[in-house]
């Protein structure tokens, strides 16, 4: 119930806030760029913007909401094998708690040539002591998510906002042998002042709306030599190979 709670809350803040809306709507578009054609699973669905914006979507969360398809845990998915074209997350891998787990489901739905799009948070020098210090959700970076351990409480909400950083960095050759057949095709950091500026899911905003697109142009400018310093959002793409 708590967590639903804030699932509602948040959609009154996307309502309210143009400046929050417009900076998910770019996270969105890089999803979609992303995705092959044919049908798209989105897990955690949350409050359900992403098929808002894309069609063919199949969106799904561990929480009844009455806006998503279907209630399902991310590690037990409830579907035939290579049934999906694409999946898509927006936060969600960080929340996790038995990445392998998860990893392995998803090599078991994805069609061959399907691919897994992910958007979490980066861990560069200055969004890990940002984070670290003003987000409500611990950077643990001596975690092993890769060791079968349990990586967070069994409480959706419990996360580690490092985990994703952890896999595709520091442990990247780890996975690669872990799923060889789960092929990194595109690694890229996104989003530097915007969406610090816009306060997040906070009902405060530094950012007007009608700014958003500027300060996004301009950091599709600055990203290729400022993101791994100072970049917020970490955009990973796997590919199913036969």
């Amino acid at each position: 119930m708590k967590q639903a709670a804030a699932v509602y809350q948040h959609r009154q803040v996307w309502q309210d806030k143009a400046s929050l809306r417009r900076i998910y709507q770019d996270y969105h578009r890089h999803m979609r760029a992303a995705c092959g054609p044919g049908e798209t699973l989105e897990i955690g669905g949350g409050s359900g913007r992403f098929q808002e914006t894309a069609t063919g979507v199949i969106s799904i969360d561990i929480q009844f909401l009455p806006w998503l398809h279907a209630v399902a845990d991310a590690h037990s998915l409830p579907f035939a094998d290579q049934s999906f074209d694409n999946i898509v997350m927006l936060d969600v891998l960080h929340h996790l708690s038995r990445p392998l787990v998860f990893f392995g489901e998803i090599q078991r739905v994805l069609k061959p040539g399907g691919r897994l799009v992910l958007m979490e948070p980066a861990m560069t020098p200055i969004s890990r002591t940002i984070l670290s210090l003003f987000h409500q959700e611990p950077v643990d970076l001596t975690a092993r998510p890769l060791d079968g351990s349990r990586q967070s409480g069994e409480a959706p909400e419990d996360a580690n906002q490092a985990i994703p950083h952890l896999i595709f960095n520091r442990f990247s050759d780890q996975f690669a042998d872990a799923f060889p057949r789960l092929v990194l095709v595109e690694k890229k950091y996104l989003s530097l002042w915007a969406y610090p500026l816009s306060g997040g899911f906070k009902p405060w905003s530094l950012l007007p709306g009608f700014l958003v697109r500027p300060v996004l142009e301009l950091e599709n400018i600055l990203l290729p030599v400022l993101g791994s310093l100072a970049a917020f959002r970490l955009l990973v793409v796997l590919e199913k190979r036969p």
